[in-house]
């Protein structure tokens, strides 16, 4: 579903160059998640905004669903699903009432938007509340509206910039769930989070990044037992340790 081919991005600020992703390359498919781990100023949301189309990469070629990122950027926006570590929603609005919405200004035909609002409500298990103003719900609640809502043009990948940061372990657990149920249907799902925990519960592969550069990557499993670790934090205190110097 999403293949990154070698991609560089430079952004130049008072005549000075600066890198950063140098070379990222990584497969994701469906019915997996990949979790993209670093430390702050690595690269991660750059990349993800790569992903997403919101920027183009410098060089290097990101293919997603077959379409390039760049001369087909309309046809993977229709396919992608994007919530980002900075996305509100709004507090007087109703879940149903905001699908309806970001379902208009997708495209979606009228006769197909009200039988996906009630789909998605279902799949997320939020149709009980569908009708009660968002400002009543609790933070887990309005995170699951904001996965609803990436979701309601029914896209085949999903990204998530760090969507448990800040929420409680309740909530968490729901948005979690929520997660492991989109790769049961069949998504293909990118995570970027901070917390490690959540990358051995929910990802099938990982790639750990830092300063642009990817400095691991593969199945979860697979580098577990390269390290010999229990856990991928213990991995990435190992990889991130060595390379690591104040920014």
């Amino acid at each position: 579903m999403i293949v990154v081919e070698n991609v560089t991005k430079k952004f130049t600020h008072k005549n000075k160059t600066i890198n950063v992703l140098n070379g990222i390359s990584l497969e994701c498919d469906k019915n997996q998640v990949f979790g993209l781990l670093g430390p702050n100023g690595a690269g991660k949301t750059t990349l993800l905004r790569i992903l997403a189309t919101i920027m183009k990469p410098t060089s290097g070629r990101v293919t997603i669903d077959g379409f390039d990122s760049v001369k087909e950027y309309e046809e993977i926006r229709k396919r992608i699903g994007y919530l980002s570590s900075e996305t509100g929603i709004y507090d007087r609005f109703t879940p149903r009432e905001i699908l309806r919405f970001f379902g208009q200004i997708s495209g979606m035909a009228k006769e197909h938007l009200d039988t996906r609002i009630n789909r998605v409500l279902e799949e997320m298990d939020i149709e009980d509340y569908a009708d009660r103003r968002i400002d009543r719900f609790s933070t887990g609640m309005r995170q699951k509206v904001s996965i609803a809502r990436s979701l309601i043009h029914d896209p085949q990948i999903i990204i998530f910039d760090e969507p448990t940061n800040g929420l409680d372990v309740m909530a968490r657990k729901i948005v979690k769930n929520s997660i492991l149920k989109l790769k049961q249907m069949g998504k293909c799902v990118i995570l970027s989070t901070h917390l490690m925990n959540d990358v051995d519960e929910l990802c099938d592969k990982i790639g750990i990044i830092h300063k642009g550069q990817m400095l691991s990557y593969g199945s979860t499993e697979e580098i577990k037992n390269q390290f010999n670790a229990e856990r991928i934090e213990d991995v990435f205190f190992t990889i991130i340790g060595d390379n690591y110097e104040a920014q």
